[in-house]
C-alpha cells in the first residue's frame, strides 16, 4: 500500500459518499486528512471534520488556511463536493442553474484558488477534481448536471497544463453511478426499494454499481507523489457503464450518474 505518510491532505465535500471514502483511504496509508463540508459529522475516524461552505470564498479561505496552517503545510487537494440535478435544458429557471454551478464548478475554483499558496510549498502537491461519466458521455436528462462536470474535466486539462511547470499535478476521476446513500435514499422513494436497487446494480455492465471505495482508491493513485507521470489524466471508474452499453439504462427513478 502507497505510503503518504509525509501527506495533508484536504477533501471536499468529505462527510458522506465519495469524499468519505477518499478520506478514509488517505488517512488509512497514512496522511493527515482534514474534510471540508456543510455537515462534517460524517468524518472517518481520525479525520478533521471543518464546517464550510463552498459557496463563500471566505468560509473556503478560512477552512483552508486552518488546515494549512495547523498542518505547516498542505499536498493535496481533492476536490469532490457537488449536487445533483435531473432535467434537461428547459428545465429549472436560471437561478437554479446558477446556484447548481455556483456549488459543482465554482467551489471547486474557490478551494483550489484558496489551496494554491500552500500547494506552491510542497515538494509533491497533487489536485484531483471528481467529475462524472457524465462529462463524456451523452445521459438524457442530465443537461445541467453534465454541464457542470464538462466543464470540472476540461478545467482539469487546463489546470494541469497552467500548474505542472510549477510542480503540481492535476487530474481527475470519471465515477459512474456509486453505491452511496443517496442511492439508498433514491431506492427508498420507490414502491419497492429493494427491486430498485436490483436495477441500480443491473444497469452496469458489471452487474453492480461502483463502490464508493474503487474511486477513492483511484483518487489515491492519482495523488500518490510516486506517480508523478500522472498529468493531466481523466481516469473513468464506471463499471463500463460509459463505453460498454451491454445493459438497459432504464431504472425505476431517476437518478444522477454519480
Amino acid at each position: 500500500m502507497p505510503d503518504f505518510s509525509d501527506c495533508v491532505a484536504l477533501v471536499t465535500g468529505g462527510g458522506a459518499g465519495i469524499g468519505r471514502a477518499t478520506a478514509a483511504e488517505l488517512a488509512a496509508r497514512g496522511a493527515s486528512v482534514s474534510i471540508l463540508d456543510i455537515d462534517p459529522s460524517g468524518a472517518p475516524e481520525g479525520v478533521r471534520g471543518i464546517v464550510a461552505d463552498l459557496r463563500d470564498s471566505d468560509s473556503v479561505n478560512r477552512a483552508v488556511r486552518s488546515v494549512a496552517e495547523s498542518a505547516g503545510r498542505l499536498d493535496v487537494l481533492v476536490n469532490n463536493a457537488g449536487v445533483s440535478h435531473v432535467g434537461g435544458i428547459e428545465d429549472g429557471d436560471l437561478d437554479e442553474w446558477h446556484a447548481l454551478l455556483d456549488i459543482n464548478l465554482l467551489g471547486y475554483v474557490r478551494a483550489t484558488r484558496a489551496a494554491l499558496p500552500y500547494l506552491r510549498r510542497s515538494p509533491h502537491a497533487a489536485i484531483v477534481n471528481v467529475a462524472s461519466c457524465s462529462a463524456a458521455s451523452g445521459i438524457p436528462r442530465r443537461a445541467l448536471y453534465s454541464a457542470s462536470k464538462g466543464a470540472i474535466a476540461s478545467m482539469t486539462l487546463s489546470l494541469a497544463a497552467d500548474l505542472i511547470s510549477e510542480g503540481i499535478r492535476v487530474n481527475a476521476v470519471n465515477p459512474g453511478t456509486v453505491d452511496t446513500p443517496f442511492m439508498d435514499d433514491l431506492a427508498a422513494r420507490t414502491d419497492d426499494p429493494t427491486a430498485a436497487r436490483a436495477a441500480f446494480h443491473a444497469r452496469q455492465p458489471t452487474g453492480h454499481m461502483v463502490d464508493p471505495s474503487e474511486v477513492a482508491a483511484a483518487i489515491a493513485y492519482l495523488a500518490h507523489p510516486s506517480n508523478r507521470s500522472a498529468v493531466g489524466s481523466v481516469l473513468t471508474i464506471d463499471g463500463g457503464l460509459e463505453r460498454l452499453r451491454t445493459t438497459p439504462a432504464a431504472t425505476p427513478v431517476e437518478e444522477p450518474s454519480r
